[in-house]
């Protein structure tokens, strides 16, 4: 008997990447998959490039402060828990699976009205709003780090990409400088603020630009909008590669001797995963979560921890140049964040999910 799961994700990639992932090895496994999402997200192109059904519900989104939006709450989850009610009722899942977001309310809502298993992933150190209520339902909670605080709480890690969790850097090394057209015989600095940029890091990295070319570093820049880099290399400067995003971020993990970025969950995960140093750079905005994310893989040795307003081109200058430099430092913090994450957290949430299925 075929088993049917609805897998509730989206709006950012923090939500939509682990479903992702979590989808392509339940399909491997034979389950048929149906994903929920609203119009809003990434979800509403990531999801059918990647070959699987998307059902759209309207947003909910849970406002942090007492205004007319939270008014409005009630009528719009009104709205959504009826329209993913429609969606339970042609798709007849087995199963609900929430990564958190908007659209997991009304789903573990749903999934509690009409009996149906359900099981709740955290991509986040610190959990949000909408898995706070889902982990009241149900005893199948995963999370992705070891210290967050939910009920029922699993630690099994943050699905990644297949290419990502069985990358081997050492391996690819060559042929990913090759890709970018990167020097072989130079240090590689990858800087990314995800998929929408970081105007503190793009601003950030072209003012240290020519300290960088000074010391014979070589930059791949995914800075999300190019305009906020602005680059002027001289003649016989390494090269500093600036593209608004990477589609072979697998490549660029394997051309780098260091990376500076967010702390989102995917990206901590993945980048501890794969044993890339790291300078994190968490988020400003939020509950702090990014740099609660950070924490595990900078206490281990394999990261370092800036806040925004302190990074600087002195900082640059300072701390990353020396660092990206040195191989035998970068070495020591490869080892020690290969070891932190798990690189099975797909296959280990899928047979959750299965588990719940068939009880």
């Amino acid at each position: 008997m075929t088993v049917r799961a609805l897998l509730a994700g989206g709006g950012t990639a923090g939500h939509t990447s682990p479903l992702l992932a979590t989808a392509a090895v339940l399909s491997a496994d034979g389950v048929q998959i149906t994903c929920l999402g609203t119009p809003r997200g990434l979800e509403v192109t990531l999801i059918p490039q990647a070959g699987y059904a998307l059902e759209l519900v309207p947003p909910v989104p849970l406002p942090r402060r007492p205004g007319k939006a939270l008014v409005q709450v009630p009528g719009r989850l009104r709205a959504a828990v009826k329209a993913t009610g429609e969606v339970v009722d042609r798709v007849r899942p087995d199963v609900i699976v929430g990564f958190g977001g908007y659209v997991s309310v009304p789903a573990y809502l749903v999934a509690r009205r009409r009996h149906i298993p359900l099981v709740v992933h955290e991509g986040n150190a610190i959990p949000g709003i909408a898995n706070k209520l889902g982990a009241r339902f149900t005893g199948n909670v995963a999370t992705s780090f070891p210290d967050t605080d939910l009920p029922h709480a699993h630690y099994i890690g943050l699905p990644i990409r297949r290419e990502i969790s069985g990358l081997d850097r050492v391996a690819l090394h060559a042929q990913a400088l090759a890709h970018f057209g990167l020097d072989p015989d130079r240090p590689t600095l990858l800087v990314t603020g995800g998929s929408q940029g970081a105007r503190r890091i793009n601003q950030t990295m072209s003012a240290a630009a020519r300290d960088l070319a000074d010391a014979g570093v070589q930059v791949l820049h995914a800075a999300g909008r190019p305009d906020e880099v602005s680059i002027h290399p001289r003649d016989g400067d390494p090269p500093y590669i600036v593209v608004p995003f990477i589609d072979r971020m697998d490549l660029a993990y394997a051309a780098a001797d260091l990376i500076v970025c967010r702390a989102g969950a995917n990206t901590v995960t993945e980048v501890a995963a794969v044993g890339l140093p790291a300078a994190f750079v968490p988020l400003p905005i939020g509950n702090g979560e990014q740099a609660h994310n950070a924490h595990p893989v900078v206490e281990a040795g394999g990261a370092l921890l800036i806040d925004d307003g302190a990074l600087t081109p002195a900082w640059i200058d300072n701390v990353v140049i020396p660092l990206v430099s040195h191989p035998g430092r970068l070495a020591a913090m490869s080892k020690a964040a290969a070891g932190i994450v798990p690189r099975d957290a797909d296959e280990r949430l899928a047979a959750m999910i299965l588990r719940a299925a068939r009880t």
